[in-house]
């Protein structure tokens, strides 16, 4: 529950609790937590400051699954589409946490988001860390 929770109800939370991977959280409209609002992450990739703002698509408490989708910013920028699935599966009280990236590439010349993947690990091993400590 802590995991999902940090991403339905206080994702302002995550640049301090992995200020390495993001450093910011804006709600740009709606309420949090809430499908169809509308919020904007600052986050370093490759050393570089980027952003995206990113629709909260679905919500499905009862399954802890949350989906977001790029509407505008670096990554719809270069690729044609861009959704995060958080999916997180409790057992004996400890959070497994699963991250599906899907994205469209418009040619082969655009690399794979290998690096964004790593940058998702990395944010999730931090908030864990910080809950840990």
């Amino acid at each position: 529950m802590m995991f999902r929770g940090v991403f339905t109800n206080k994702p302002h939370h995550v640049s301090t609790m992995s200020p390495l991977h993001v450093q910011g959280f804006d709600l740009l409209e709606g309420d949090i937590g809430t499908v169809g609002s509308k919020i904007c992450w600052t986050y370093t990739l490759d050393g570089e400051k980027k952003i995206s703002k990113q629709m909260l698509e679905a919500v499905d408490h009862e399954n802890k699954v949350l989906i977001l989708k790029e509407f505008e910013g670096d990554i719809t920028d270069k690729y044609d589409s861009f959704k995060a699935t958080l999916h997180i599966e409790t057992k004996d009280k400890i959070d497994l946490v699963s991250w599906t990236l899907e994205y469209e590439r418009p040619n082969e010349n655009v690399p794979e988001l290998i690096s964004l993947l790593d940058l998702v690990v990395g944010m999730t091993k931090g908030i864990d860390d910080h809950h840990a400590n």
